[in-house]
């Protein structure tokens, strides 16, 4: 099964993560928020698969272009 990295384009706080690692997303589905000069930036998944892997916690600080999950296709 192919994997896809799911990338932040915003640099910020990680506030929520509404999906939990094994459950299912969909196209466009928000995986993460990332707070940003005070606004809630969802990070959205560019594919329908499973979550596999999520890389950051809650109140961790991610740069721009940062991976936060991985999903299988």
């Amino acid at each position: 099964m192919p994997e896809i990295k799911i990338v932040t384009e915003v640099a910020g706080r990680v506030c929520a993560l509404p999906v939990e690692i094994g459950g299912s997303v969909g196209d466009g589905d928000d995986i993460a928020f990332v707070e940003a000069m005070k606004m809630e930036i969802p990070v959205a998944s560019p594919a329908a698969g499973k979550l596999k892997l999520i890389l950051v916690s809650v109140d961790d600080v991610v740069a721009e272009g940062q991976v936060l999950a991985v999903i299988e296709t």
